[in-house]
């Protein structure tokens, strides 16, 4: 028997004024904003914020913070973000593992669970596999905003739709999205895990300008470009690791010779981890090339389990920054969640830097 996920349907978050204050509230931290700072802030009349503020004390989203300091009138209440008044969960679905995570609305971890996937085993199965796991991950039924679901591509980020995921042609076709949607009752979003994972770190202030390369099971990358996530018309953007560099290469599971994928994977498996850095080096300067970014973040399992080896290795071979991505084994399904929450606060998946007020 299903358990029913305690979902939330809140009109107030449909606002863009009400993005807006709610942002504000969420940087602001426990001490908390006044409403005159954020009529200031916002370019809002007091009269609006007011509005604002109260609806969303009434959904339970905002909390008094405390008085602030006369400025020579009464003094002013402030405002905190309840974190508590919302979740998103995140799922990373990878080849064989997934990892489900709860994040409240300031985007704090509450749980974490991981468990072992077979992303072959049929889309209908791995529905339910992924169903299951979403129900256990939340057993207190907070109030869930919805689910984001990142994994390999190709995929549709707009239809939610998958492709031919590499390795796995039976899933080409398969509405993800709407399936999952139907089996939880919860808004769900799908996007590709090298995607969910650059806005993780572009929200947590990676810069404006870089590329997260992804090595775990498949290698890929994720793009931000001038501040907005980069996908491509088709959510196409960022098949990194089907460059061919080695045209007698060994064969890759796309069903070409010499990607840089293959090459990787078969180094690491080889336990020489210091050509694959190189192969992944080869890669990541013809990106900085083409695409004139400012860093290159590392992430995925190989990665995390081994960055003495790959931060080096690749760094030696663009002339720009290169680290360890923050969020470790989590970022994808962290992003995974903000593909839910970000719009919330005005920070819409797509467009990542700050909304212009006025």
């Amino acid at each position: 028997m299903n358990r029913t996920i305690n979902g939330a349907n809140l009109p107030v978050l449909r606002s863009h004024n009400a993005s807006l204050v709610l942002d504000l509230l969420r940087t602001a931290g426990e001490l908390g904003i006044s409403r005159m700072e954020l009529a200031d802030r916002t370019g809002l009349t007091p009269q609006a914020v007011s509005k604002i503020t109260a609806r969303l004390r009434e959904a339970g989203l905002a909390a008094e913070a405390g008085r602030r300091a006369s400025t020579g009138g009464r003094p002013g209440t402030a405002l905190r973000l309840v974190p508590s008044a919302g979740h998103a969960v995140g799922l990373h679905l990878d080849r064989d593992e997934m990892t489900a995570i709860l994040l409240d609305l300031s985007g704090t971890p509450v749980a974490v669970r991981t468990a072992p996937l077979d992303l072959g085993a049929g889309s209908e199965a791995v529905v339910e596999r992924v169903a299951g796991e979403v129900e256990a991950l939340d057993p207190a039924g907070r109030r869930v905003l919805g689910v984001g679901v990142a994994m390999p591509g190709p995929l549709d980020h707009a239809t939610g739709v998958t492709h031919r995921v590499t390795g796995f042609p039976e899933w080409d076709g398969f509405p993800l999205r709407d399936a999952l949607a139907a089996r939880l009752g919860l808004a769900v979003v799908l996007d590709k895990d090298t995607n969910a994972a650059a806005l993780a770190l572009a929200l947590r202030g990676a810069g404006e300008s870089f590329a997260y390369l992804h090595l775990g099971t498949g290698l890929g990358a994720g793009l931000v470009l001038g501040g907005a996530l980069y996908r491509g018309a088709r959510t196409g953007a960022g098949e990194f690791g089907h460059q061919v560099i080695e045209l007698d290469g060994p064969q890759c599971v796309c069903g070409k010779r010499g990607c840089i994928e293959a090459l990787c994977l078969q180094a690491v498996g080889r336990g020489e981890l210091d050509r694959a850095a190189g192969v992944l080096g080869i890669g990541a300067a013809n990106l900085v090339e083409l695409l004139d970014i400012d860093r290159v973040l590392l992430g995925g399992r190989v990665v995390v389990d081994d960055a003495g080896s790959f931060v080096p290795g690749v760094g030696q071979r663009v002339g720009i920054p290169v680290a360890l991505a923050e969020g470790g084994a989590h970022v994808v399904a962290e992003g995974a969640a903000q593909l839910v929450l970000a719009p919330l606060f005005g920070r819409a998946e797509v467009e990542l830097t700050a909304p212009k007020i006025g």
